[in-house]
């Protein structure tokens, strides 16, 4: 791989030291006992992909409703029930997966909602430890029975490993690698669009990383499909964890010698070549600014005048 450009770049929305994970606490066996006898331990509520929070005017700052553990919902919430997260702040915090086919239990100033509308109102230290929560309930979810031999499983590490009730195979939090790539010709940079977007949206090209494939050729073959443009050198600029359901997004930077793009398969319907100056100017509207796809334009934007 060509050597990193951003050794000193400032983490993306979703990442950053948030949280000190102390994996070693989750070998304790006593590990619910000791959280559940902290009275400054801290508790994430959570249905299915949605989590609690603190209801307000629509235009208010969005804030996480972290529970206690005297508050009814935490009290009566069985161990298998429970994640450790890890220390948020200083503070023990636990992530509870409620029920989601339960009625929902809010007081008067909460409200369970997604992640994915409100990500950039949050405080990012917030944003990052959701994001890991988000995760972990959706792979908890969906590795209810064993992919060997379909028993039920039931987690172990403190909520980080489910093990089959039968055969014993382990089950590790999945993570997908993407390739997410800003490609530019020197003076234009490669966006394309889904149809599903809103109207005007551009971004960059960006795809799953397949088995037995290196990242520097997940970035040539991503370009080639989706545009129909060949790439001649990448270099890595930063990564973003992308809780949407699981991703690891691994962003690039990388040059072209150009030529007409074509959208060749289906994820596209419209590539194109943009200017600077076009970009600037409006012409197309920006992927969200907690993206990682925005910070590699907006890096590039800055990079120079034309």
């Amino acid at each position: 791989m060509a050597e990193q450009r951003h050794n000193a770049a400032p983490s993306n929305v979703f990442a950053g030291a948030y949280l000190d994970r102390r994996a070693v606490e989750r070998e304790a066996a006593d590990w619910l006992q000791a959280a559940r006898a902290d009275a400054d331990t801290i508790y994430l509520l959570m249905r299915s992909t949605e989590v609690l929070l603190r209801s307000g005017a629509a235009d208010a700052p969005v804030a996480v409703r972290f529970l206690r553990g005297a508050d009814p919902r935490i009290a009566d919430t069985p161990e298998d029930a429970l994640t450790l997260l890890g220390w948020f702040q200083g503070v023990r915090c636990v992530l509870v997966h409620g029920d989601p086919l339960a009625p929902p239990r809010t007081g008067s100033d909460e409200v369970f909602g997604e992640l994915r509308p409100f990500a950039a109102r949050l405080p990012e230290r917030d944003a990052g430890l959701l994001a890991y929560a988000r995760a972990l309930s959706i792979w908890r979810h969906n590795h209810r029975h064993c992919g060997r031999c379909g028993a039920p499983t039931r987690p172990a590490r403190a909520g980080h490993v489910l093990e089959c009730t039968v055969c014993g195979q382990s089950n590790f939090p999945r993570i997908d690698p993407a390739i997410i790539v800003l490609v530019t010709d020197g003076r234009h940079a490669l966006l394309g669009r889904q149809a599903t977007w809103p109207q005007g949206r551009y971004s960059t090209i960006a795809g799953f990383v397949e088995p037995g494939e290196a990242l520097e050729d997940a970035v040539r073959r991503e370009v080639h499909e989706e545009a129909g443009i060949e790439v001649s050198a990448s270099r890595y600029h930063s990564s973003q964890p992308w809780p949407f359901p699981s991703s690891l997004m691994l962003g690039f930077e990388a040059d072209s010698p150009g030529g007409t793009p074509t959208a060749t398969d289906s994820e596209l319907e419209d590539v194109r070549w943009f200017s600077r100056e076009a970009v600037r100017a409006g012409e197309i509207l920006l992927p969200p600014a907690e993206s990682i796809s925005r910070r590699l334009i907006e890096d590039w934007l800055a990079g120079g005048p034309g």
